[in-house]
């Protein structure tokens, strides 16, 4: 009887610990389905910037970005593209000078990855055209395609000298290839509309997610680089923000084009990456978080927002679901009755878990796929079926979150093709 009252008390617990923890996005919500967005200065002082582009044998797609870069709306000779080919075995290098671009090439397959490249290349600019030569830096991956008004629309977000990081709108260009691409898509859509988009409205740091973010050089001088090499580097400078009291905020006018895996192999490689970084983040910040949290006032809603984003969720409901089975297997040595009552109410617990977490992740997959409807690519039907399709792709991140904890994992690099996001704008 013992073990019935334990799983079933076990079963409560959770669910209103999980309940109360993460209680605060139903206002984010709201506020981002109703909130008016955060703008700008209309007016702006034009800012000097360089986009910073990290890219190893990215030869197929990385002309493509310069050249959306080249057609901003706004001054040329205040915005330079700046490339550092990292370890590439390509010519991605003659491909970037082809399209415009100043290009550095980096070799060295000891510290790979992307955040030792971007520190490669700050040091480079600034020993080669002074700390003060740019007012700012936007980094982007090079599968990207850029809105032509991303530029300005970030200028003038950070003519309110309000934060020293933005963030920006990541909507997808191969939104309709898959189910894999379209549960990528819809994930990003969400964390802009409901995540980064109420943060910003309330005053709380937001998250930067890899690309389209513009960092302040002030940052990186008062740094001496880019210092973030986890895995995940763009969430260990996004938390290392909150807990030093940097403010990022988010531009939801300024718009990015990004391209997603579309094979289970490579979504598995890139996502066991991002699990294992959120480990390393976990290690590594989990105790400045939580000091960060007793602050108060918006520092501390930071620093509890930035915890619950890197919280390991997933694998306090396995572990629970372990122990349960753990008190089923001893159940074995009492009465064949007790036996029962047990094996029944594990049967109830794992049941009631799937369906509450297959609801809650189909009910976020629904609700941003209506408020960003006309901003998706793609024919209706897609759209529909791949709303459905998206609680299944998260439900993915369970055996790569555990396959993250026992493996060894290293960075590897994720083959991009030319999606065509013009044709698919054409046929929704």
């Amino acid at each position: 009887m013992f073990m019935l009252r334990f799983l079933e008390s076990m079963q409560w617990v959770l669910f209103i610990f999980f309940t109360a923890a993460y209680a605060y996005q139903i206002f984010y919500l709201l506020v981002g389905l109703w909130g008016k967005q955060r703008g700008g200065v209309e007016n702006a002082e034009l800012h000097r910037y360089a986009a910073i582009i990290s890219a190893r044998n990215e030869s197929a797609v990385i002309g493509r970005l310069i050249r959306t870069l080249k057609e901003q709306d706004y001054p040329s000779e205040l915005l330079d593209v700046i490339v550092v080919a990292d370890n590439c075995t390509d010519n991605t290098a003659e491909v970037a000078r082809s399209a415009g671009a100043i290009v550095y090439e980096r070799f060295n397959k000891v510290q790979v990855g992307k955040g030792y490249a971007l520190d490669y290349l700050f040091k480079h600019i600034f020993e080669e055209q002074g700390e003060d030569a740019y007012d700012a830096f936007f980094v982007f991956d090079a599968d990207n395609i850029v809105d032509p008004q991303f530029v300005r629309e970030m200028n003038k977000m950070y003519d309110t000298g309000e934060y020293s990081a933005l963030t920006s709108y990541r909507n997808s260009q191969n939104f309709c290839a898959n189910w894999i691409s379209a549960g990528y898509a819809l994930w990003f859509l969400r964390e802009s509309r409901f995540l980064n988009r109420p943060r910003t409205r309330l005053g709380v740091n937001c998250a930067v997610s890899g690309t389209g973010f513009l960092i302040s050089a002030d940052v990186l001088r008062e740094e001496g680089g880019w210092n973030y090499h986890l895995l995940t580097e763009d969430i260990e400078f996004s938390i290392a923000s909150a807990v030093r009291g940097r403010k990022i905020g988010y531009c939801g006018n300024a718009i990015i084009y990004d391209e997603q895996p579309e094979h289970f192999r490579q979504s598995w490689d890139q996502r066991l990456r991002w699990s294992k970084g959120f480990y390393q983040v976990d290690a590594k910040y989990t105790g400045a978080l939580l000091r960060g949290c007793t602050r108060g006032g918006k520092a501390g809603m930071s620093c509890y927002d930035m915890l619950m984003t890197v919280a390991p969720c997933n694998l306090v409901t396995i572990g629970s679901l372990l122990l349960a089975v753990l008190l089923c297997v001893t159940s074995f040595a009492q009465p064949a009755y007790i036996t029962y009552r047990v094996m029944r109410m594990l049967g109830r617990i794992l049941l009631l878990t799937v369906r509450g977490i297959t609801f809650s992740l189909f009910a976020f997959g629904a609700v941003t796929m209506i408020a960003e409807w006309k901003r998706i690519a793609g024919p209706a039907w897609k759209k529909v079926l791949y709303t459905f399709t998206f609680p299944f792709f998260m439900l993915t991140y369970v055996p790569i979150s555990i396959a993250a904890l026992v493996g060894k994992v290293e960075w590897k690099p994720i083959q991009h093709g030319i999606a065509k996001v013009q044709e698919e704008r054409e046929s929704a």
